[in-house]
């Protein structure tokens, strides 16, 4: 067993080794990870977990643009610094758990997709913190980012997709054989048991369109 997983590096790819992907729906504080292997007709989910990336110990991380909305701006930008390098590590470590649980069924992930918002670029920090719709969705960028640059640096490469684009994705990868892929995922709850949400499908199917396009 590997005690120090800071010393692992990822992928390691090995003859006969299964390639597998990972996709990520992110929340505040949390992400629903699910591992994907095989395609349509034959998808294998390998693990699934909801992976905690909020560091208990400091004080309003699981919502850090709430909390820095009450402190000076140079202490705002030094609060969600803490906070993003707090949460950075905390995914990674998540992600290195998974990896190895994966390695262990004979399965390699090479490529992660993490499920992205419609995209709104966002302005400066002052702006951020005076807008309650921006707070929300700088938030939501700020964990997509944490696990973002966790899976870069566990060697992974990383694609972001529109979760509004996952329909158009699908017919352009996988063809007429896409249009039956959600209903396929959907029914895969029957054997799964819960959770298997809109978090568990949608992750699923972006994991798919990345391992599809990284196997090809």
């Amino acid at each position: 067993m590997i005690a120090d997983l800071s010393c692992v590096r990822f992928p390691v790819r090995l003859y006969g080794m299964t390639p597998a992907a990972i996709g990520i729906r992110v929340h505040s504080g949390w992400g629903a990870v699910v591992v994907v292997a095989g395609g349509p007709g034959a998808i294998e989910i390998i693990h699934r977990k909801k992976s905690a990336i909020t560091p208990l110990d400091i004080k309003g991380a699981s919502q850090p643009y709430h909390f820095a909305k009450g402190l000076h701006l140079p202490e705002a930008e030094s609060y969600l610094a803490e906070c993003a390098a707090a949460s950075e590590r905390l995914a990674c470590e998540a992600l290195r758990e998974i990896l190895l649980e994966v390695r262990r069924q004979d399965k390699v992930v090479g490529c992660c997709a993490i499920l992205l918002a419609a995209g709104r670029s966002l302005p400066a920090l002052p702006k951020i913190l005076a807008s309650h719709p921006l707070i929300h969705t700088a938030e939501g960028e700020f964990f997509r980012r944490s696990f973002w640059r966790a899976a870069e640096r566990l060697n992974m490469q990383v694609t972001g997709i529109r979760e509004r684009e996952l329909d158009e994705r699908t017919r352009k990868i996988f063809g007429a054989a896409g249009d039956s892929l959600p209903y396929e995922i959907a029914s895969l709850g029957n054997s799964l048991g819960p959770p298997w949400t809109a978090d568990q499908k949608n992750a699923c199917l972006a994991a798919l369109l990345v391992l599809a396009g990284r196997i090809a």
